[in-house]
């Protein structure tokens, strides 16, 4: 992209310009996720065959291991590389929406993924299960199947059925336990 200069005075001190050049590139968000992995060509494939993403790039390093890739989910990019093997693992944690949340689910367990907790109907709206890829990183797949009104979320809070989804979802553990030496 060229830069457009306007030129208020012709002494060099007062110079200034103004320029197209955007603050977060065209086809980003202000907020871009990392996913850090040992088998990052696993996982860029995992996100293709469960959610359709789109790898955009890929660059390797002299040993073989991904230095960066970029894959785009939706409207959203996410951004990849192999860790370093003396680094701990690092899971990463995205929701996504999508425009159909089970049919998604389906697919990620049919890539590897192991279930976390099945598509649940939620109080807000959102019918949402969890998933496990087999490198350890955790999707919330998520799906607007309701648009409630203020009143109505109080009263779907309150109502027995969505008590009881709220805690199915928060019942499992999403983060393997630290286990300490001794």
């Amino acid at each position: 992209m060229c830069r457009e200069l306007t030129y208020i005075d012709c002494s060099v001190a007062a110079m200034t310009f103004e320029h197209t050049l955007r603050p977060v590139p065209e086809g980003y968000t202000t907020v871009t996720p990392w996913m850090i992995s040992r088998d990052t060509a696993g996982v860029l494939d995992f996100l293709h065959r469960a959610f359709g993403a789109e790898e955009l790039a890929r660059v390797q390093n002299p040993d073989g291991s991904i230095g960066h890739a970029e894959a785009r989910i939706g409207d959203a990019v996410v951004m990849l590389f192999d860790g370093r093997p003396e680094w701990p693992a690092t899971p990463c944690f995205l929701r996504l929406y999508l425009p159909d949340g089970d049919a998604a689910f389906r697919r990620a367990l049919d890539a590897g993924a192991t279930v976390v907790t099945e598509m649940t109907e939620m109080f807000w709206g959102d019918r949402v299960g969890r998933v496990r890829d087999p490198f350890g990183n955790l999707y919330w797949i998520q799906t607007r199947v309701a648009e409630p009104d203020a009143e109505e979320v109080q009263r779907r809070m309150a109502a027995p059925e969505f008590v009881a989804a709220m805690e199915y979802v928060q019942s499992p553990e999403i983060v393997a336990p630290v286990r300490t030496a001794g």
